[in-house]
């Protein structure tokens, strides 16, 4: 595995550490519960997927990256939404930023080199 991938599923699985958390450190609102629960599940297909990617399944890069980036697709809401806490906003940025770049390192050493490309 190259270092660019182990770098992202390193990023990736930090990330759904987090989300399986989620129910445990909201306050009911600030995420919703409904919205944390959500985000442990996927934060557990996540982890699921990682130890898979590590077992040699290449496969398991695919509901990875669909978990990931739903998970972040949930924190965007609360750049619209009125009365969230400015730390919650930070944090929903950094997710968003580095699931972005999880994913790139992810998606960008799985794909394949063309011969003869520089």
């Amino acid at each position: 595995m190259s270092r660019s991938r182990t770098t992202g599923i390193l990023i990736l699985g930090i990330l759904s550490l987090v989300d399986l958390a989620g129910p445990l450190l909201t306050d009911g609102d600030n995420p919703p519960m409904a919205v944390a629960v959500v985000g442990s599940v996927l934060g557990l297909i996540s982890l699921v997927s990682i130890v898979l990617m590590y077992r040699g399944n290449e496969r398991a890069i695919i509901p990875l990256v669909i978990c990931r980036v739903i998970s972040a697709l949930t924190a965007v809401p609360a750049f619209f939404i009125g009365g969230v806490p400015a730390g919650v906003i930070v944090l929903c940025v950094g997710i968003v930023v580095f699931t972005a770049i999880g994913v790139r390192l992810v998606t960008v050493a799985a794909a394949p080199v063309e011969a003869g490309a520089r």
